[in-house]
């Protein structure tokens, strides 16, 4: 049995995986909020109860909203920011008396539809997280590409490519630079583009809706963003040349996206053809947790 656990901002979730991939066990929680050692608690609990409730013991994969820096054996990056700078992974290690792995959300979430998700059998996966933030994850060959320095796949703290005007320098990112891609393709990055333009903010959703009403300020938002999610998306195909782009977040439910954000793609693909599938996640938000299991190969 596989467990897998997913470490975010507002819930933790744990999953128990058969050899098939089929779902023995799910739990869902709160998350602890800005306290690190009830994080660590909280997560040893839920392994505890997941198999408590297959009445098995399992491998452990976390899924983290940030990655482990190779040069300390410390969380960085992590929005996180109370398991910054903490021996997470050791310490849940203690806590659960057994070897655990980690990685970042993003990779977990891209290694899930790797595996048996939307991507399943192609060679070259990049995996998108397009939600309160932009997340990216790389898998060749099955298994995840993590790097030198651990932060492979983070194409969201790139600048936006190929600018235009009103886009530079671009909003200012946590991350202490300005016009990241993550600053627009986030789900608050469309929100703020929507209020620049309509002088009014609205979640993203109801900015999907107003499109679909037709209401002209919320549809040239959108399209903004679809050209704005091309480009991104082109400056990793330039690089990575993936078979399979997979989205996943709150974003991707947007299923407009995916046919007009394909027809802008070779306008920026440095190709006479572009071959990259773009597709919505098969798992949705229970990819991230099952690619946490699939840590553990068989």
């Amino acid at each position: 049995m596989r467990i897998g656990v997913d470490v975010g901002g507002t819930k933790l979730e744990a999953i128990a995986l058969g050899e098939g991939g089929d779902v023995l066990a799910r739990i869902r929680v709160a998350a602890p909020r800005d306290d690190y050692q009830q994080t660590v608690d909280a997560v040893a609990g839920l392994v505890g109860r997941v198999e408590r409730e297959t009445a098995q013991t399992g491998t452990v994969g976390i899924g983290i909203p940030g990655t482990i820096s190779p040069a300390t054996g410390l969380v960085k990056n992590a929005n996180s920011t109370w398991l910054n700078g903490r021996p997470f992974g050791q310490d849940l290690v203690r806590a659960l008396q057994r070897p655990v792995r980690l990685a970042n959300d993003a990779n977990c979430f891209a290694l899930s539809e790797a595996t048996d998700g939307a991507a399943a059998g192609a060679r070259i996966v990049f995996g998108v997280i397009l939600g309160t933030g932009t997340g990216g994850g790389l898998v060749i060959d099955g298994a995840v590409v993590v790097g030198a320095n651990a932060i492979a796949g983070e194409w969201g703290h790139n600048p936006l490519p190929w600018p235009r005007g009103g886009e530079v320098p671009g909003p200012v990112c946590y991350c202490g630079r300005s016009g990241c891609v993550e600053t627009f393709l986030s789900g608050p990055g469309l929100s703020r583009d929507f209020e620049l333009s309509a002088k009014r903010w609205e979640p993203a959703e109801t900015i999907v809706g107003r499109a679909d009403n037709g209401d002209l300020a919320a549809v040239l938002c959108l399209e903004r963003y679809e050209d704005r999610l091309a480009r991104a998306l082109a400056g990793v195909i330039n690089i990575v040349d993936p078979d399979v782009i997979v989205l996943g977040g709150g974003l991707s439910n947007i299923d407009r996206l995916y046919v007009p954000v394909a027809a802008r793609l070779p306008a920026y693909v440095f190709s006479d053809v572009v071959q990259t599938r773009l597709i919505k996640a098969k798992h949705g938000d229970s990819s991230g947790v099952r690619g946490a299991a699939w840590l553990w190969p068989g």
